[in-house]
């Protein structure tokens, strides 16, 4: 499975509370992965997708002290046909 540049992205969104000594403190974290893979790839995609969490160093580092979820958008990757003139 290859993805092409535009192939992945993602979206963070953070929320933060003000703790009693007016310190900010991150609680939640909230991560949209948008992928366009062809359609045969995405079993592939869901199993990446199942376990990436379990072995994603920053994930395992942070999980004790915030709330990581994520969601996938994926998407079929459509390719254009090549126009003959």
């Amino acid at each position: 499975m290859r993805i092409g540049g535009d192939g992945l992205a993602s979206d963070a969104r953070g929320e933060v509370e003000l703790q009693e000594d007016n310190v900010l403190v991150i609680r939640r974290i909230h991560v949209v992965y948008r992928l366009a893979t062809p359609a045969e790839d995405r079993d592939k995609v869901d199993r990446a997708y199942a376990v990436h969490a379990e072995h994603c160093p920053v994930y395992r580092s942070l999980r004790a002290a915030i709330a990581i979820t994520t969601d996938l958008d994926w998407r079929e990757e459509r390719h254009e046909q090549a126009r003959t003139s």
